[in-house]
């Protein structure tokens, strides 16, 4: 192979190596931020829907805590999991004054579904636009959101991030660490 065309290619694979990194890089948020919205950082408002069709937004959940928690897909196997633990944990969560919303790229309909299939009580809002997703820092794969989950406080400023979630363990983890 000649030098000119050993150039060229190398010059390509540079090329494809700043887009793929650009690519795979954190998240950008319409706040100016990369990433996943940091802990003290003011929670984007968003709208749930619960099974008996009442909705709410995060910024008219009064004083309660409220659990934001991402999900990729409904009716998948990780996510039917961590959605029942949620609903098993429920009493607990709204016993210490928490509400939960659920959210994920999938629309109203799947969510309705969903949430009777499984008897989800809690807020599942229908993100298809993905601009909930985007507002958090949530990143995605494959078009679907990715496992983390957001503690926001009373005054609607993040208290935690859970940013790597497994389903089994995290409502748990979620309860230990809710304000005393």
């Amino acid at each position: 192979m000649n030098l000119a065309r050993r150039r060229s290619l190398g010059a390509v694979a540079g090329l494809l190596f700043v887009v793929t990194s650009a690519a795979c890089g954190e998240p950008r948020r319409p706040d100016g931020g990369e990433g996943l919205l940091p802990a003290g950082a003011q929670a984007p408002d968003l709208e749930g829907k619960n099974p008996e069709g009442r909705r709410l937004r995060l910024s008219a959940a009064g004083d309660k805590v409220k659990v934001v928690y991402f999900y990729p897909k409904d009716q998948t196997p990780g996510c039917t999991k961590e959605a029942c633990a949620f609903r098993d944990a429920y009493a607990k969560l709204e016993g210490a004054g928490v509400v939960v919303f659920g959210v994920s790229k999938d629309s109203e309909a799947s969510h309705d579904e969903f949430a009777k299939k499984h008897s989800l009580p809690f807020f599942l809002a229908a993100d298809e636009s993905g601009a909930v997703v985007k507002a958090y820092g949530v990143g995605s794969t494959l078009g679907m959101a990715s496992r983390v989950t957001f503690l926001v406080g009373r005054d609607n400023r993040v208290l935690k991030v859970f940013p790597s979630v497994d389903p089994a363990v995290h409502v748990d983890e979620v309860l230990a660490a809710l304000p005393k």
